[in-house]
């Protein structure tokens, strides 16, 4: 399975493009859509990068969801958790109560696990909730936006 066209549209628009590099609210460099590996203070890309840096890395994150879930998902829920995963990273995913919830087929206890992880520095923030909710809403199958 493969993220979806409706769940790259999510991660799209919570991450935002930014063709010049930043430092996101966690201190990290980032540019395009949330890419830190290549990201530093300076650095410039053009929209086309971002957009093959974005389908070049989401399968890394496809991937971690697919060797951490041991249960069958729909494309929804695998959307959300790889959404969830690219913004959180592996290590978040593979020491997550939401991963032991998932395996357990506790479906309906997901989107509470997920929306658990909305801070960033300690507090919680608005973008992050918002997000949150976005994921939590596309496991359950709901419109997202």
């Amino acid at each position: 399975m493969n993220i979806s066209e409706k769940g790259l549209e999510l991660i799209k628009h919570f991450e935002g493009c930014e063709l010049e590099a930043y430092k996101c609210a966690a201190g990290v460099w980032t540019i395009g859509y949330g890419h830190i590996k290549t990201a530093e203070e300076g650095k410039v890309i053009t929209q086309e990068e971002a957009d093959a840096l974005l389908v070049e890395e989401i399968v890394e994150y496809e991937d971690y969801v697919k060797a951490a879930v041991t249960v069958e998902l729909n494309q929804d829920q695998f959307d959300a958790l790889v959404s969830w995963t690219f913004n959180l990273g592996n290590g978040s995913l593979n020491s997550s109560t939401m991963l032991k919830v998932v395996n357990a087929g506790k479906f309906d206890e997901v989107p509470a696990q997920i929306k658990r992880w909305n801070k960033a520095g300690g507090e919680v923030l608005e973008g992050l909730v918002r997000r949150r909710e976005a994921e939590a809403n596309l496991f359950e199958g709901k419109d997202w936006k």
